[in-house]
């Protein structure tokens, strides 16, 4: 969806250049586009239908002030009707839904949802956004009987987050398990409960009568629908059945970081009524993040999300590091391969390539494809295993790489001696460009290129 949307916009928005206002012509000719876009991302049909009739309502005859174009002046309109839908109303678009833990210790949240949607892994996700941010003892139970591997899932992944698991076993009663896991919690005065139940391939009157029974057992503070962000027209259908057997607080959407983001956002947040409080943004067990409806609009239109960028810098970059290698930079001296493959790590940290060039605004990030992006990824890892092939002399002195250690360095990276030529070749172009940016060099470099006009992002070592 983010893609088709973007690209539809911005094709209106070329289109309209020169108009002074927007007419019943025009707006129609983009709100076709839009109701294309939002039907082919699987959005609900009555979800379209009442965004569209929004959209045009508030755009027609709006005057077009400032330095605005009227396609520019309709794009602003989608953008803030993208937000109301996603919110839940107007003025709500920043006002993010924590979890509620109002409630006399331990607050017990389930877990409900669809198998395959990422109930178990969101679980310890959460459970790791409590520790941290709210500072809460937390236990985490699995109700999942049906499949052992989910009940040895919940145990790894609650380790990795922190916080403690309460055993279960397949012959017991998901009813039985939830109660002895709320009667440990009690005794061992945790703040938290997270309770994990299973889940099906479909809807069926099964699993709402079991899901139902915990909920009056266990009497939760939260009940959070997990849905599948790249599911699009069945996360409907799920999130009416589950709504009307379950009083649901909450949606955490999961795979946002897929292909169809922002179609299941939009659907299942007009179907249930009840805000998305979080998103799941990665495979990572800290790969949550609280859900703001202005910055998932703003990804869905191809404007990025810059604040989640600095925010993923902030977390996961070593700032010692980066200012050891900011001073090196500025001395144009002893730039090495270990501080390449320090940065490669950094990279690795953050989410990769893919991860980041997801949050740059379409006109930076460029009309990059998946392909390209994989390219670029499996080529950066290349590099990472020649350097981590080397030894800590060879990455501080790339010069006494002859042609024995180059041998040597590709069989040790399971590469051709050709690809340990080219990352030489290409880290000897770097430190050249370095050294001529030690001092003022960098403002000679610019003013020889004709100043900053036109100038555009520095190619990575390993784009191509």
């Amino acid at each position: 969806m983010a893609s088709a949307l973007s690209e539809k916009l911005s094709r209106i928005v070329k289109e309209m250049r020169g108009q002074a206002r927007i007419t019943e012509s025009n707006v129609s000719d983009m709100l076709r586009e839009v109701r294309m876009a939002l039907l082919e991302a699987d959005v609900a049909l009555p979800v379209v239908r009442e965004f569209i009739a929004r959209v045009k309502e508030k755009a027609l005859g709006q005057d077009v002030v400032g330095s605005l174009t009227p396609g520019q002046a309709l794009v602003s309109v989608v953008n803030r009707e993208l937000v109301t839908t996603m919110s839940g109303g107007e003025g709500d678009a920043r006002s993010l839904h924590d979890i509620n833990l109002a409630a006399q210790p331990p607050a017990v949240v389930l877990m409900a949802g669809l198998q395959g949607a990422g109930k178990t892994t969101t679980t310890a996700k959460l459970a790791k956004h409590l520790i941290e941010k709210r500072k809460k003892k937390v236990l985490t139970v699995s109700g999942d009987v049906y499949r052992p591997a989910a009940i040895e899932q919940l145990k790894t992944v609650t380790a990795q987050a922190g916080a403690e698991w309460f055993p279960s076993s397949p012959d017991q009663k998901p009813v039985d398990i939830a109660l002895a896991a709320l009667d440990y919690a009690r005794k061992h005065h945790f703040d938290v409960l997270l309770v994990d139940t299973a889940g099906r391939l479909a809807i069926d009157e099964a699993l709402m009568a079991e899901i139902k029974a915990l909920h009056t057992a266990v009497n939760p503070i939260e009940t959070l629908f997990v849905v599948d962000a790249m599911q699009g027209q069945d996360a409907v259908n799920t999130a009416k059945a589950f709504k009307e057997a379950l009083p649901l607080t909450g949606i955490v959407l999961t795979k946002t970081d897929g292909d169809s983001r922002g179609g299941a956002a939009l659907s299942v947040r007009h179907v249930t009524g009840v805000p998305i409080k979080f998103a799941g943004t990665s495979e990572k067990i800290d790969g949550l993040e609280a859900f703001d409806a202005e910055r998932h609009a703003g990804r869905i239109l191809g404007m990025g999300d810059i604040l989640a960028l600095v925010e993923q810098v902030t977390a996961n970059v070593d700032m010692a590091s980066a200012q050891k290698l900011a001073a090196k930079i500025k001395s144009g001296d002893n730039f090495d391969l270990a501080d390449f493959l320090d940065q490669i790590r950094q990279m690795k940290n953050m989410g990769g390539l893919s991860s980041l060039m997801d949050k740059l605004p379409s006109q930076l990030a460029g009309k990059a494809t998946d392909a390209d992006l994989n390219r670029a990824e499996k080529d950066i890892k290349r590099k990472e295993g020649i350097i981590c092939s080397m030894t800590p002399l060879e990455r501080r002195k790339p010069e006494l790489i002859k042609a024995t250690r180059k041998r040597r360095i590709a069989a040790g990276a399971g590469v051709h001696v050709q690809e340990v030529n080219r990352l030489l070749k290409e880290f000897e172009q770097m430190q050249g460009m370095m050294k001529k940016m030690k001092g003022g060099g960098l403002m000679k470099m610019m003013k020889r290129m004709g100043g900053m006009k036109g100038l555009g992002l520095p190619k990575m070592p390993g784009m191509g």
